[in-house]
């Protein structure tokens, strides 16, 4: 028994690259990208700007009832999206330095904002943004704890004292 094609392979356009490529026989007749990255992430935005275009998708992730489903779902796979904690030996080592409070810097440690509001930064639409898509969170609870750890992990690299501890008032003690 001879196995043949029932149907010829033919070469397609790509609707990003425009190079001609063969389509995966099994998905002939949908596959209108080619397998680079680029043409891949492409095609995944067209379909993602696809699904949302269907009036029932428009509000999917949007209004209390989403919020709430999201928020039951996290609370039920604890820490699903989040990677790993990255050591800090990439960091370089720094010395810890004595400031001085009557100096007028930046530097001089400062007691830790309580919430989202009291970080001026977090006023900001565009530090809110780039939160936003380096946690891959809308959330203003998920903001909020990240603007916090960005703020410790600055006053680590810089040197400055965290708000918890104290200082001596005689350095050479």
């Amino acid at each position: 028994m001879r196995l043949t094609m029932s149907c010829q392979q033919t070469r397609r356009k790509c609707r990003c690259c425009t190079k001609f490529f063969f389509p995966d026989p099994r998905n002939q007749t949908r596959q209108h990208y080619c397998s680079q990255p680029a043409c891949r992430q492409a095609s995944k935005a067209a379909s993602q700007r696809r699904w949302l275009s269907k009036p029932g998708n428009r509000d999917y992730f949007r209004g209390a009832d989403q919020l709430l489903r999201v928020q039951l779902w996290r609370q039920g796979h604890p820490g699903y999206w989040r990677a790993k904690a990255r050591s800090s030996q990439s960091t370089q080592a720094v010395e810890s330095q004595s400031t001085n409070p009557d100096q007028g810097s930046c530097n001089v440690p400062r007691a830790l904002p309580g919430t989202l509001q009291d970080c001026c930064l977090a006023q900001d639409p565009a530090f809110v943004g780039l939160i936003s898509m380096v946690t891959g969170s809308t959330l203003q609870e998920d903001i909020a704890a990240t603007t916090r750890q960005l703020l410790l992990r600055g006053r680590n690299i810089l040197g400055c004292v965290s708000p918890g501890k104290t200082q001596n008032a005689n350095p050479h003690t």
